[in-house]
């Protein structure tokens, strides 16, 4: 049975994509949920305006993602942590503290799930990947100090 994605679906295929699957997945699944449509006739053309639209939404975020990727572009992020004396940290700097010091530090609110990198568990810089867009990703630099 053929369909008409209305949204990206994982493994699937994407907004505006005519996709062959099986009867009952599309009638028990896809259809009710609102993720496809049958494809009937006459429905090829409002594939290509879903296409049109997935597409300069993606060049807007993309663009946006570029803007942001600027500003943080060289920044280095402070972060005050309890540590030892050899500079062992008592907790860890992780991803959740790289986005609060974005958010506090440089104005930037991130998703938790658009950062990524090794948990810090050491005084000293640490490289932390901040992925804006698919096509977007800009390298931030952690430097983990110990609290007074």
């Amino acid at each position: 049975m053929k369909v008409l994605l209305r949204i990206d679906v994982d493994g699937l295929g994407r907004t505006g994509d005519i996709v062959e699957v099986a009867r009952g997945y599309a009638r028990n699944y896809l259809v009710p949920r609102g993720l496809a449509i049958e494809a009937a006739e006459g429905v090829a053309a409002q594939a290509e305006a879903m296409q049109r639209k997935r597409a300069l939404r993606a060049a807007v975020d993309r663009s946006d993602a570029d803007l942001a990727a600027a500003q943080i572009a060289g920044v280095v992020l402070k972060v005050m942590a309890k540590a030892s004396d050899e500079g062992r940290l008592f907790g860890s700097v992780g991803v959740a503290e790289v986005t609060e010091a974005l958010a506090s530090q440089v104005g930037l609110v991130v998703d938790r799930r658009q950062v990524v990198g090794e948990t810090a568990k050491d005084i000293g810089s640490h490289e932390f990947i901040i992925e804006l867009h698919a096509e977007v990703s800009v390298p931030v630099t952690v430097e983990v100090q110990a609290e007074a």
